[in-house]
């Protein structure tokens, strides 16, 4: 280990880069191995933030964690966990939370508002990030400075398949990137698609609950009224058109977050995915059936807390 001459684990004598030799040890091969260094990169400044990188013989790095508090959703790395739920509405952090061991409220800054506890063990949090892929998008870029690595966003959508009844959940294999934000992270042409693992967890544990659900391709869009009133939309011919599309191509859903979020996370290298409660299905209201609006996210939630179970138990049989 490289020593400076001072200690950093205080922050007031931490000036300069620190590099120090990290042995990890894995339970499988019962041995030690020289496999990674922790790099601490330190600004001299009156808040003495630190930023730390696990870098492997590659060279490759990986953000590790975060002791300055992120701008928007004013949480440093030992305020989170490595696993966060994303639900949009800040009035749903608390309810999430309730499913954790120990929780506790961190903190609440415009849409992010957060609470931290435990699922077997492990560190878990509920970070809200309002209405749409930009906030959802800065969410992620700030928990992930901070550390977290796995993500499962949840909220509500509405159906546009007419086998997706209201109250049903609806896990994402894809989303239709139909929204400005993942264009500033990869190229059109660049399938937005949730982390298969992730994925399959939701799948798994929504089994588990035996609660219906159904599996495919999401559509995500800037504008909620674009959707519900597209008719007097000046561009009403390319809404109907492209809804038309969705129709025929069998989406199921429609919401406004999982294209950016996907998109997001495979530049960072974090994993997410997706579950969601229908509220309704206006194909299916248009039809004549009955369809009655179901408000009510708690089985959607429950899926999501048990799907972060089977992974952290995954992560725990790989170690």
């Amino acid at each position: 280990m490289q020593n400076h001459g001072c200690d950093p684990t205080l922050r007031e004598q931490i000036t300069q880069e620190n590099t120090f030799l990290v042995l990890m040890y894995g339970k499988k091969n019962k041995k030690w191995s020289e496999s990674s260094r922790v790099e601490y990169f330190c600004r001299h400044r009156s808040d003495n933030c630190r930023q730390f990188w696990v870098q492997d013989f590659y060279g490759n790095k990986q953000i590790g964690g975060n002791m300055e508090k992120q701008y928007h959703i004013k949480l440093s790395s030992e305020d989170i966990g490595k696993y966060v739920i994303l639900p949009g509405d800040p009035g749903r952090c608390k309810e999430i939370a309730k499913y954790f061991d120990e929780p506790k409220f961190v903190t609440s800054n415009r849409e992010y508002t957060t609470y931290t506890g435990t699922i077997l063990g492990e560190k878990v949090s509920v970070t809200s990030t309002g209405i749409g892929g930009p906030s959802a998008a800065i969410a992620m870029e700030e928990l992930v400075a901070c550390g977290a690595h796995t993500f499962v966003r949840i909220g509500t959508c509405g159906g546009i398949n007419t086998k997706v009844k209201s109250g049903d959940m609806v896990i994402a294999t894809g989303a239709i990137r139909m929204e400005g934000t993942s264009r500033e992270y990869a190229p059109i042409e660049y399938p937005a698609v949730p982390d298969f693992q992730v994925a399959t967890a939701l799948v798994q544990a929504c089994k588990e609950l035996n609660e219906p659900y159904h599996c495919g391709v999401v559509q995500c869009k800037d504008s909620f009224y674009g959707q519900h009133n597209p008719n007097r939309m000046p561009v009403s011919y390319e809404l109907l058109n492209k809804w038309e599309a969705w129709k025929r191509l069998g989406v199921l859903a429609s919401e406004m977050e999982s294209a950016a979020l996907f998109t997001v996370a495979d530049s960072l290298g974090v994993r997410c995915g997706s579950v969601f409660n229908v509220i309704w299905n206006q194909e299916r209201k248009a039809l004549g059936y009955e369809e009655p609006d179901c408000l009510n996210t708690d089985i959607a939630v429950r899926a999501t807390v048990l799907a972060i179970k089977l992974l952290i138990e995954e992560s725990k049989n790989d170690r």
